[in-house]
């Protein structure tokens, strides 16, 4: 989850939707390679390089929010049902998407705003994502962008503002994880990564304390991560949920380092053989 990048405000643009993302570190270049020029076959010629643009690569890094998390997770795996608002009521985010991890998904455009250098990326797709949970901390999701067409200088009116309301974070301290229906107290934080070039290929990084008789099976029918957003101006009450649902996961490796003075927390990675599926409510409901 380390990004060598700079700090930046992010602006995601769909069809439907231009919202801003919070606080969030990238490393969105254009993306060029070299060809060779080659010698003449008579002659002393030279041989130089060419570089030739195109397009877009690079990452960014952004918590999860109330307000970002319908949009970030459907671009990162695409949607199977249409997302629903409830207009004329005292909730503002109602909303309930059903996911699934797809090879393509949906085109989006992005502006980077870095130390008063605006860039307008087109055409943007996920190529893949990394979603990190750990305890004290905020959710955080990676998204790996490629585009073809070649970044440009974006201007805007600078009095033009994108609303913030609604970036109340997900955080590692609301989660819960369970494993075949019954709930395991002793995960400490999961990475799920997604690779989708030539296929989608899903891994699991599961952080758990080693705990005397509360062993996870190398084979796991399902695995359940509920992450709740609580808000307690009056009283506490969820207000934003997402629940992620992985099917048949299979053990591929057993990182524990057992040489500490602290207590042990063995890092298991899990290879995803089923299908990968997640639920966003933004309103409490359906929880």
């Amino acid at each position: 989850m380390l990004v060598n990048g700079c700090d930046c405000s992010i602006v995601i643009k769909t069809t439907h939707r231009e919202i801003d993302v919070p606080y969030s570190n990238e490393t969105l270049r254009e993306a060029v390679s070299i060809l060779q020029e080659e010698a003449p076959i008579e002659g002393d010629g030279v041989c130089r390089g060419i570089v030739n643009k195109h397009g877009v690569t690079g990452c960014v890094v952004t918590p999860l929010s109330l307000k970002t998390a319908p949009l970030l997770l459907y671009l990162a795996m695409g949607a199977v049902s249409a997302p629903l608002f409830v207009s004329e009521t005292r909730n503002l985010y109602q909303y309930r998407l059903d996911l699934l991890t797809m090879e393509d998904t949906e085109h989006f455009d992005l502006l980077q705003d870095r130390g008063g250098e605006r860039i307008l990326y087109e055409g943007c797709r996920v190529q893949g994502f990394e979603l990190r949970i750990l305890r004290g901390e905020a959710i955080k999701l990676k998204l790996d962008i490629y585009g073809e067409t070649a970044p440009k200088i974006y201007a805007f009116e600078e009095s033009k503002q994108l609303e913030k309301k609604g970036n109340e974070r997900f955080t590692g301290e609301c989660v819960t994880y369970q494993i075949n229906g019954k709930e395991n107290k002793n995960i400490y934080g999961t990475t799920l990564i997604a690779k989708k070039q030539g296929g989608t290929t899903t891994e699991i990084w599961i952080k758990r304390a080693l705990v005397k008789g509360n062993n996870i099976p190398s084979v796991i029918e399902d695995f359940c991560i509920t992450a709740q957003l609580l808000r307690d101006s009056y009283e506490i009450r969820r207000f934003g949920t997402f629940r992620i649902t992985l099917k048949r996961l299979v053990l591929i490796g057993d990182e524990t380092e057992i040489n500490t003075a602290d207590s042990a927390i063995g890092l298991l990675r899990f290879y995803v053989a089923g299908g990968t599926s997640a639920e966003v409510f933004t309103s409490g409901e359906g929880l």
